[in-house]
């Protein structure tokens, strides 16, 4: 297998993957639609590829000489994660409510990545398998491969949710998706904290 078909695996395998931010691209393809979806899809895969990128280029560094940086990292994610499901389970679902709300913008999908402890571990990881030495040519390419992946990967969690559309034509319907978005964030942050 080639490198740039193991990377686009990899990168495939930590992106399609559930997590925090394929849940809000879910809930905003359900709620706002696919294409009001894709600033968050965007930002997603660009906060990501940042972070990917300034990993490969030192960041791991010095996470690795201040571990409790990682550590901060984590339990900030943890909080804004448990926050955003508080959030979700709190919400009445009153659809007026809805209309007004704006779709997730594309600094919130890439504060979102830099949150979320599966990117962290992923781009640690990524980098580990396939730019340890650090060179500048292989972390350009990981990222371009990355940036596509991860693009396509989040937008495909928005289409999903388009299809849910049709059964939140009323706030009963939005208060069951809303918890069950709920509940798939906190198994995502109980799964980060035990893996």
């Amino acid at each position: 297998m080639s490198l740039l078909m193991s990377m686009a695996a990899f990168a495939l395998a930590t992106s399609i993957t559930p997590g925090p931010v394929n849940v809000v691209a879910l809930g905003s393809g359900a709620r706002f639609g696919f294409a009001a979806s894709q600033k968050h899809v965007a930002g997603a895969a660009l906060g990501f590829t940042l972070l990917l990128v300034l990993i490969g280029l030192g960041l791991h560094e010095l996470l690795v000489r201040w571990p409790i940086l990682t550590q901060g990292i984590q339990w900030g994610g943890v909080v804004f994660l448990l926050y955003m499901a508080y959030k979700l389970a709190m919400d009445d679902g009153q659809l007026e409510a809805q209309d007004a709300a704006a779709a997730p913008s594309m600094l919130y999908g890439a504060v979102m990545q830099w949150l979320n402890p599966k990117a962290w571990l992923a781009c640690v990881a990524g980098m580990g398998l396939f730019a340890a030495d650090g060179e500048a040519a292989r972390v350009w390419q990981l990222a371009a491969v990355y940036l596509v992946i991860c693009y396509l990967s989040v937008a495909c969690w928005a289409y999903v949710g388009t299809f849910f559309r049709r059964y939140l034509g009323n706030a009963r319907g939005m208060r069951l998706f809303n918890r069950a978005m709920a509940l798939l964030l906190v198994i995502s942050v109980a799964y980060l904290l035990l893996a």
